[in-house]
Formats: structure tokens, sequence, C-alpha cells
């Protein structure tokens, strides 16, 4: 293995997080440590994993979301959002699928604090009950 692998495999999953958001630099970067901000707020137990060659996750009994970042959105992943009730509609891509859901953040966009972090709290009652759906 090479020195910058080996430095790379030191790092925390959060160290990792914490290098993307200061990475993106711009918009992307404020709205994923943002987000995160309300994830840790809705649970200070959550688990923060780096996957699939740097992807942020968010676990607590299981995944919570993923949180990618794209050229002009930033894309949260519900492990099991079709299974959430979302009063506040912030589900608003992948909506056709019988598992995930997703919110896509774009520049300029705002999200309902309190909601989201319901949210995160219901998927992590969901992932503790054991339940696929609701």
């Amino acid at each position: 293995m090479n020195k910058k692998a080996d430095k790379k495999l030191a790092r925390t999953p959060s160290q990792l997080i914490s290098e993307r958001i200061a990475e993106l630099g711009d918009w992307r970067g404020k709205t994923l440590d943002h987000v995160r901000k309300l994830i840790r707020a809705a649970d200070p137990e959550i688990i923060e994993e780096w996957k699939w060659r740097g992807v942020p996750v968010w676990s607590h009994n299981g995944g919570i979301c993923t949180g990618e970042s794209y050229k002009d959105h930033v894309k949260l992943t519900f492990y099991k959002g079709a299974a959430l009730s979302d009063s506040a509609h912030l589900f608003n891509a992948s909506l056709d699928g019988n598992v995930r859901r997703a919110i896509d953040i774009h520049e300029g966009d705002k999200i309902n604090e309190s909601a989201f972090k319901n949210l995160i709290r219901a998927a992590i009652k969901l992932n503790s009950s054991g339940k696929k759906k609701r």
C-alpha cells in the first residue's frame, strides 16, 4: 500500500466528511455541513460512515441516509424513505422507488429544519423497530 492510501485509512469517517465539506468549498459544502449539523442535533448518537469511495453515510441501528454532492445539488437519500411519513413533503426525488426516497437540495433552497430532524428521528425509530414498512 502506498503512503497516500495509508494516510487516508488512518482518518476517521467524520474527518473524511469534514474534508469533503471543505473540498467542496461552495454552497454544496455549506449545505452538506448544515444538514450534517441537523442530523447530529436530531441524534447526538448518530454514527458517521464513509462508504463507496467517498459517500458520507449516517447510521443508527442501520443506515439512515447518505449525503452525496453533485454539480447542481446535494442529495440526501434515505434508506427506508418510502416507509416514512413525510407530511412536510421534504422528499422531492426518487419518489417512484419501493424503498428509498431522497431530498435534492439546490443552491438557495431552504430546508424545513424541524421537519428534517423529525424525519431523521422517524428513520431511527423505524430502524430500531426492525420493521421495513409503515
